[in-house]
């Protein structure tokens, strides 16, 4: 166990070794969002991140709850069932993560409604076909409750209020099902002041005393113009207040106004913009960084203050209090990305969907609360008097390093400080109840040993061969079977040798599990289970498997036929799935493994079926009328001779295809769908005979097989859409006309360098050519400068050069050979 933390150390063995739910809370400030990201890099659950907001999302490197699980923003109503609505029709791609999916994080849960959870559950368990909470992935939870809460309207309470003892996220009806434990970090690393760090723990628990009142309106001063020029920036709570404060600073200063625009590439929504699209600075204004600098320098990070001391060209120079020299500061990228599942090794990939650049910086000298979540800063004034929600005076106070660096604008009350009791009562109780290394090792030998009995478990197999049975034995007279004489008969030795046996083996593991050791470390159980697993792989493959391939149904009744044939199907993805289940625990039993069979072995049923895929025809289809009237007048027939119905010699969907395929031997015969070894036996001589006889008649040595036509979906021309034109689309437009750089800057209301960026962009993607911005030998020259320098910066490569070349050449350059490489 980590001494400096051991709450962090207990987090992640939790995440690791069980399936245990948690909500990683801590005051502001205690690595929360470290343990994040040091949580995706390092965890082998596949897994995908999710926050309440857009910005938030961007923030956390993951994606909007709403979106991934396609969520409506009006309530939930507990047991109602909205999978039906257009919001819900999710891809093929979305439904496999889901299935593959270990551990869902939600971050900044604190926001998420207790409805929204319970929605979320409702999701997982439809596609992962399962009646465990949220379909059996484990959670992780990460926020504080002290801060920012969901937004729950009046008429919107009214109606939740009937199921939810509150509108927060553990008042979900699907968590309290479940195992889940509160972890709180008790390390603060932003702030190292003992006094100070009391005086916010009474704030966030709505504790303070008069002393302390006293103590933190100590910080009150009634003007704070003086601080206008010190760096402090001024977090308010509504963004009317932030917006005005900015205008009005941004207008006093008498420097020349730049305008800086984003390049949007892909899918970036505007709601998650991490900084104006369109960003207005001057020389003189107060700026704060939205984002850790990317480079191994590490100059600024998310929440620092600066000034801009000038603007050259592209480059935007800062001054930050403290710092020895000034950032020069380039554009960054932020990514919008979604997830998508590696269908060869089951592993979910972040994929990038979109991108937005630009400078990291936005005017600072106010900022709403709200959005001053997750920041620090060495010095604010916090305008808290119209303090509207709990939890908005500690996010507020507790985004300062220091009591020192804090003013505020307007004395603090207790009526402003807001707490909720819902959530006294469930940190209270949270702490009563906090896990420790003994909890963590009960839940890990919980967690193996309900795993090892879901894998010996058949019951589902049994239960859908049983309704499948049924259907057949009970419309014998209007269902042929193929590949198998007894359907009964397969039931009754599946039941026998694989569910009753798998039954009892449960029962022995049982008898064999030890309170205080895991499954994993038990040489007897490993023993077991390394048995059960070669004998249960053998009756699956030789009982159920190679049976249920070899089956083909036929019947006139379409219903019924589509009901059989998706229990056929579920059948045989169920008996994959265990066959998958069994054979991970061949050579001992390591839940990682486990976990990873059984969601292999449902995509790779699903890819195969499709791999699987002939061309099925119609009447519509039919190149050989003559031979389909032969083979039906043989049909009524042979049906009339026999006295029995017409289909039940040859269903006509299966004439239609031997019509198309014009087979010629008993093999090729057994290869078209809905033919079976049955049918083949006692009808396959005189079909093969008509054919033959066809093929002889026209001469036909093997058959040409057109595209099959889809009778319910005829082609129609597909509808062009029309294409959003991209900044660099536009600025490409006007060069293309011989716009100089000056004129399209000045036609489309932006500096120069924007514009140089853009002309970069076209090169570096092929659009535009080098040689149309500057001639061959400033190419060539800095070409050989930059060969020179390994790994260059910009200013390194400006400085060998000398006055003679520019920021904007030598990035031309980058971008040609950028596209040279590539």
């Amino acid at each position: 166990m980590n001494a400096a933390n051991p709450e962090l150390e207990l987090a992640g063995e939790f995440l690791a070794s069980t399936d245990c739910n948690i909500f990683l809370t801590g005051k502001a400030g205690t690595g929360k969002t470290t343990f994040l990201k040091n949580l995706r890099t390092r965890s082998p659950k596949r897994m995908v991140v999710t926050a309440p907001t857009g910005v938030a999302a961007i923030n956390a490197g993951g994606v909007t709850l709403h979106s991934f699980f396609q969520l409506p923003f009006s309530p939930f109503v507990p047991g109602s069932d909205f999978s039906q609505g257009n919001h819900r029709r999710f891809r093929k791609e979305k439904i496999n993560i889901m299935k593959s999916l270990d551990l869902l994080v939600i971050d900044e849960i604190s926001m998420v409604r207790s409805d929204m959870l319970d929605a979320v559950d409702s999701v997982l368990r439809q596609y992962r076909r399962s009646n465990l909470p949220f379909g059996g992935v484990q959670l992780l939870m990460i926020g504080d409750l002290h801060q920012l809460a969901p937004v729950v309207r009046g008429n919107e309470w009214r109606l939740l209020s009937q199921y939810y003892d509150s509108p927060y996220f553990f008042s979900s009806n699907s968590l309290k099902k479940t195992e889940f434990h509160t972890i709180e970090l008790q390390h603060i690393y932003r702030q190292s002041d003992q006094k100070f760090i009391d005086l916010l723990n009474k704030v966030r628990d709505n504790n303070l005393d008069e002393n302390s009142l006293q103590e933190l309106n100590r910080r009150y001063l009634p003007d704070t113009s003086s601080l206008e020029k010190k760096g402090y920036i001024t977090l308010c709570t509504h963004n009317r207040n932030a917006d005005d404060i900015n205008s009005a600073r941004l207008n006093s200063l008498i420097t020349p106004s730049c305008r800086f625009e984003a390049e949007i590439v892909g899918d970036f929504p505007e709601q998650t913009y991490p900084t104006s699209a369109l960003l207005e600075l001057k020389e003189g204004a107060q700026v704060m960084f939205v984002r850790n600098d990317s480079s191994s320098e590490k100059l600024y990070f998310n929440g620092k203050i600066g000034k801009i001391l000038h603007i050259r060209g592209e480059e935007i120079i800062v001054r930050c209090p403290g710092d020895t020299e000034p950032i020069t500061v380039a554009p960054e990228t932020w990514e919008n990305i979604e997830y998508r599942l590696d269908e060869e090794n089951g592993e979910i990939k972040e994929n990038k969907i979109g991108a937005f650049e630009q400078y990291p910086l936005k005017l600072a000298w106010a900022i709403t609360i709200h959005k001053s979540q997750g920041l620090t800063f060495n010095h604010a004034i916090v305008d808290a008097q119209a303090a509207f929600t709990h939890g908005q005076v500690y996010v507020a106070l507790s985004r300062c390093r220091t009591l020192e660096g804090l003013v505020l604008s307007s004395p603090l009350s207790r009526s402003i400080i807001k707490s909720d009791p819902a959530i006294a009562r469930f940190t209270r109780e949270s702490r009563e109840n906090s896990p420790d290394l003994k909890l963590l090792e009960h839940a890990a030998i919980r967690y193996q040993q309900r795993l090892l009995l879901e894998c010996f478990d058949f019951g589902k197999l049994g239960y859908l061969l049983g309704r499948f049975t049924g259907i057949v034995m009970g419309n014998s007279s209007i269902i042929q079977l193929a590949g198998i004489t007894d359907i009964q008969k397969l039931q009754q030795e599946c039941i026998t040798e694989i569910c009753t046996v798998g039954e009892n083996f449960g029962r022995q593991l049982q008898g064999l599990f030890r309170e205080n050791i895991l499954p994993t470390g038990d040489q007897v159980i490993i023993e077991r289970i390394n048995k059960a697993s070669d004998y249960f792989g053998e009756k699956l493959k030789s009982l159920l498997l190679t049976p249920m391939d070899r089956l083909s149904i036929d019947t006139d009744n379409r219903e019924l036929g589509k009901r059989l044939r998706k229990l056929h199907k579920q059948v045989k993805e169920e008996g994959s799935v265990k066959m998958a289940a069994v054979t991970a625990c061949s050579d001992g039993f390591s839940p990682a493994v486990y976990l990873r069979a059984l969601s292999a072995a449902e995509l790779d049923f699903h890819k195969n079926k499709e791999k699987k895929k002939t061309p099925v025809y119609t009447e519509k289809d039919i190149t050989h009328p003559e031979l389909f009237q032969t083979i039906r007048q043989w049909r009524m027939d042979r049906a009339k001779k026999d006295n029995i119905a017409p289909f039940q010699i040859l269903h006509q969907k299966t004439m239609v295809q031997i019509i198309m395929h014009l087979p010629e031997t008993r093999t090729a015969l057994l290869k078209i769908r809905g033919i079976g070894k049955v049918l083949a036996e006692r009808y396959g001589e005189e079909i093969l005979a008509m054919v033959l006889a066809y093929r002889k008649k026209h001469g036909i040595e093997s058959p040409t097989l057109p595209e099959p036509g889809d009778p319910e979906k005829p082609n129609e021309p597909e509808k062009e859409k029309p294409v959003k034109k991209t900044t660099i689309d536009l600025t490409l437009d006007l060069f293309n006309k011989d716009l100089t750089v000056r004129q399209i800057a000045e036609k489309r209301e932006l500096v120069p360098s924007t514009i140089h960026r853009h002309l970069a962009k076209c090169i570096e993607w092929g659009k535009i050519r080098i040689e149309q911005l500057m001639p061959t030998e400033k190419i060539e020259t800095i070409t050989e400068a930059m060969e020179k320098i390994e790994n260059p910066l910009l200013s390194e490569i400006k400085q060998a050069l000398g006055e003679e070349y520019s920021y904007e050449e030598i990035r031309y350059v980058q971008a040609h050979l950028q596209r040279r490489e590539e």
